[in-house]
């Protein structure tokens, strides 16, 4: 058995496509199929069901699936290990990061490049759902995001900073010039919110649930770009962390006037999983940033 076929196998698996899989390792397809073919004579089970058009993994192959995931995820860390103890600068980096967290992330992302040149950053956003599935099959090696509202087993969340629910308007709306936002001051206008399942919205659903009833929403969107962009150059309010404005032009966050709306923006990492040097350095530089220390500071106070 060999981890070259361990690695065909999982990706198979993910894709459930022999054509796709080899496309994603970049090998000819004739060479995957031969290679998990080896592997299902070596171990004298069948690993996929193969029909003319799908394939789908087997009982044995969805026992042995795991196993594999693991023993992959053990081989690289291995040789993450050595890299580090050998004081080797390369290597790659593989972040997650929510819509949200985008706007502190830039200066990071330039410092660490600039000191780091021959490690390569592999950034993915997603919702926060699909990333913590991400951090649990090791596909990243953590995670920015907002804490979410429940505990996720074997993860653990270190917290960054403080964070909080906010109003953003554009600068010369109305509600921009208040120390504070009421629910009735909400009511009076047209709201475009981030769809349900981003965190900011899961936060709004829990925080407003009571007065939900009271806002008149027109756009619901999953890009936070768009959203913002739309804010800027309209009399429509929304409601996103404060952070996720952090250095936009045109637009302003107002506390909203409740007593609980907090954000915790945190780091997400595999409970007792080991942490390349590279990510170490990553979040250590993140917590000293600009971006991160103002919110550490409040905007709102």
């Amino acid at each position: 058995m060999e981890l070259r076929q361990l690695r065909y196998f999982v990706k198979t698996a993910e894709m459930l496509s022999f054509s796709e899989a080899a496309r994603a390792i970049n090998v000819a397809q004739s060479t995957l199929s031969q290679q998990i073919r080896q592997l299902e004579d070596e171990l004298n089970i069948q690993l996929f069901e193969r029909q003319s058009h799908s394939i789908r993994l087997t009982e044995a192959g969805s026992q042995i699936l795991p196993f594999a995931l693991k023993t992959i995820h053990d081989a690289d860390s291995c040789i993450s290990k050595i890299k580090d103890l050998n004081g080797l600068e390369t290597g790659s980096l593989n972040i997650g990061v929510t819509y949200s967290f985008s706007p502190i992330l830039t200066e990071t992302l330039i410092q660490f490049t600039k000191q780091y040149p021959r490690i390569k950053l592999n950034i993915f956003y997603r919702p926060m759902s699909e990333l913590m599935e991400m951090l649990l099959s090791h596909a990243v090696d953590f995670v920015l995001a907002f804490r979410p509202s429940v505990r996720i087993p074997d993860i653990d969340s270190h917290v960054l900073f403080d964070n909080h629910l906010a109003v953003i308007v554009n600068d010369h709306h109305p509600l921009a010039a208040k120390e504070r936002v009421s629910v009735s001051d909400l009511s009076r206008f047209h709201m475009a919110l981030p769809s349900k399942g981003l965190q900011a919205r899961n936060a709004f659903d829990t925080c407003l649930a009571a007065y939900i009833d009271r806002f008149d929403v027109r756009i619901e969107l999953n890009e936070v770009n768009i959203l913002l962009e739309l804010i800027k150059n309209s009399n429509m309010v929304t409601i996103l962390a404060e952070a996720t404005v952090y250095n936009q032009p045109g637009v302003k966050a107002v506390p909203i006037d409740l007593p609980v709306n907090e954000m915790e923006g945190c780091v997400h990492m595999l409970h007792d999983s080991y942490r390349k040097h590279s990510a170490i350095q990553f979040i250590t530089m993140l917590r000293d940033s600009h971006a991160v220390r103002a919110r550490q500071h409040n905007w709102f106070t």
